[in-house]
């Protein structure tokens, strides 16, 4: 059973730092992507910085120049450096991956994990 597992949230004030982690667990084949979400009460999950399967690397222009996305292959686990954190940074943060279980996989499957709230104080 696949699982991710996200850590690093917090409370902080504004302008601080903060590094989340996203470590996928579980009997897979491999990862073929990976992202950050993030969502606030009454607002859509919106995208926060990914890789794609291609090895395309997206972020959205609200943190661009702030966060930064990383990842460690031989940990399956992947990393969103967050600067300069204002109060609208204020989420439940998510990650997902895109994993291909066994070789008989013909497409990666969606999972995602349980999130982890990061607030903003300012």
């Amino acid at each position: 059973q696949v699982q991710l597992v996200e850590s690093g949230g917090g409370f902080i004030e504004a302008g601080g730092s903060l590094r989340l982690s996203c470590a996928v667990s579980g009997s897979f084949l491999s990862i073929n992507g990976m992202g950050w979400h993030r969502q606030t009460p009454g607002k859509k999950r919106e995208l926060v910085a990914e890789f794609t399967d291609r090895g395309i690397t997206n972020v959205a222009d609200s943190v661009k120049g702030r966060f930064t996305i990383s990842r460690d292959n031989t940990k399956n686990t992947t990393y969103l450096q967050m600067n300069s954190l204002k109060p609208e940074d204020t989420a439940v943060y998510y990650c997902n991956a895109f994993i291909r279980l066994t070789k008989f996989s013909t497409t990666s499957s969606d999972y995602w994990g349980q999130g982890t709230q990061v607030t903003v104080s300012s």
